[in-house]
């Protein structure tokens, strides 16, 4: 396979570069911001760590002179900024970064480009002038650039999250519906939620460590839904998993009562109904009061090493920091199985031969 070069920005701890290292793509230069995701980053690839440069990419843009032609720049700035789960402020600081992202393909005039985001930068009329000026960059640069919010449980990712690739190719090397058509072709279904938690190992095992001890309390208010694992029957914001389903959108706030609940017993026998199915038809036909119940010990949270499967990172892959980092390091990921997809596409549909 011939060696194709890359630099990664935004890198965090790594779910992108996952993804483009087992397309046979050689990252050459990285960047994160955060110490943590950077250590994370750098344990993984001890034999790289001197590519990881940590620190602000304001103070290392003049560096990426030294890179100009690599194959593929590819990044996930900060999206904050642009989520619904957040203030959705344009005026927010990682709203800017997107900018920042296309400053370096002036610098770097890669082959393709590939930056990733919240779906809501891909959808909301709120972020149209946005989606226009990257267009607009970068065809102004001498790049197609298209865009396209992607479903990642479509190509086996265990998880309900929703993601925009902005794809820009430099015309003198193809036409980006080439990159759509090879996608389709890394389409897969996903396992059940069931099948990779229980993959990772024994709860409280050495192998799978308890990581988040908050415990699991009923809403004496519940904000009810027609499925037990929608609306919020517990307080905190973490759900119930569906462990016959896919698990909900991990967030980055992980790590306290907003990390998703497993039901122990559920997990290990499938006949068994989720404890939160049957609160849930209590609730609906009024034979049970909300907030009444005693939540069953077996009703726990997920772990990192759970946490980490979800997110298809590969099996030991470690991460770096207090635990509430470390939960902050997978929630913020893009997940590497969806990025391994991507990684490939491009690789076929562009650079194969070049």
């Amino acid at each position: 396979m011939e060696r194709l070069t890359a630099v990664s920005l935004f890198s965090g701890a790594g779910g992108l570069d996952v993804g483009f290292e087992k397309a046979g793509i050689d990252t050459v230069f990285a960047n994160e911001f955060d110490h943590d995701a950077a250590e994370a980053w750098r344990i993984n690839r001890p034999e790289k760590a001197s590519v990881m440069v940590e620190g602000d990419i304001h103070d290392h843009l003049k560096e990426l002179k030294a890179y100009a032609g690599v194959d593929i720049l590819f990044g996930g700035p900060p999206c904050q900024g642009f989520s619904v789960a957040g203030k959705m402020d344009p005026n927010d600081e990682r709203s800017q970064l997107v900018w920042l992202f296309m400053d370096a393909v002036e610098i770097l005039k890669p082959k393709v480009f590939v930056m990733e985001n919240v779906a809501a930068l891909g959808v909301l009329d709120k972020w149209e002038g946005v989606r226009n000026g990257i267009v607009k960059r970068g065809e102004k640069l001498g790049y197609e650039v298209t865009y396209r919010v992607h479903h990642t449980p479509d190509y086996g990712v265990p998880e309900n999250r929703d993601r925009v690739i902005f794809l820009g190719v430099r015309k003198d090397v193809g036409k980006s519906d080439l990159f759509y058509t090879e996608l389709d072709a890394f389409k897969m279904e996903p396992v059940t939620a069931r099948e990779v938690i229980v993959s990772v190992g024994a709860f409280g095992s050495e192998e799978n460590p308890q990581t988040c001890t908050a415990n699991v309390t009923l809403a004496s208010r519940p904000v009810m839904r027609k499925s037990p694992y929608a609306g919020m029957l517990v307080n905190g914001a973490g759900r119930p998993i569906d462990l016959n389903g896919i698990a909900p959108t991990l967030p980055a706030s992980m790590g306290g009562n907003k990390t998703p609940i497993v039901d122990e017993i559920s997990l290990h026998d499938a006949s068994i109904p989720n404890w939160f199915e049957t609160y849930h038809a209590g609730l609906v036909n009024g034979t049970i009061n909300p907030g009444e119940p005693t939540v069953p010990k077996t009703i726990r949270r997920l772990t990192i090493k759970e946490c980490a499967a979800i997110q298809t990172f590969p099996i030991g892959y470690q991460f770096s920091g207090k635990k509430t980092k470390q939960y902050k390091q997978i929630g913020n990921a893009v997940p590497c199985r969806f990025a391994e997809a991507v990684a490939k596409a491009v690789r076929c549909a562009f650079l194969e031969g070049n």
